[in-house]
């Protein structure tokens, strides 16, 4: 294994993980409800009285944030990352993404950020089955195919 020296980030990495912290423990003490952008999202799909508002909002300020940070420091974007695959194999990713976000009940980071912070049993099994389907499909697609 082998370290991109060029593209290591330590510092970039390690604040926006304690910034998603700070939002996430933000969020919950302030609105009693966990940042899970799957079930944000999901909640639009079969919306609630009077629900719909925030989660139209929360989504909105996720797509402005990274324009209106490319308006204000053009510089400061890394070039695109380079996808290893065509159009759809990515469409499929995002399906079989989207299938079992529904099927675990949350996304990764939702489980992984949110529900280990929570101390959830079921967040830990999930983000552990993840990261170990993960590791597997890596192991696979390097050293078996």
């Amino acid at each position: 294994m082998t370290i991109d020296w060029a593209n290591f980030t330590p510092w970039a990495s390690l604040s926006g993980g304690i910034l998603l912290g700070v939002a996430s423990a933000l969020f919950i003490l302030l609105n009693g409800r966990v940042l899970g952008i799957s079930g944000i999202l999901g909640g639009l799909l079969t919306p609630k009285a009077g629900d719909a508002g925030w989660r139209i909002a929360f989504l909105l300020g996720m797509l402005a944030a990274p324009l209106a940070y490319g308006l204000l420091a053009p510089e400061g974007f890394a070039q695109a990352p380079r996808i290893d695959a065509g159009f759809g194999a990515i469409v499929a990713a995002g399906l079989l993404v989207g299938l079992g976000t529904r099927y675990g009940s949350g996304c990764t980071s939702g489980h992984g950020v949110c529900g280990l912070s929570r101390l959830s049993p079921r967040s830990l099994v999930a983000t552990l089955a993840f990261m170990g389907a993960g590791f597997a499909m890596v192991f696979v697609v390097r050293h078996v195919l």
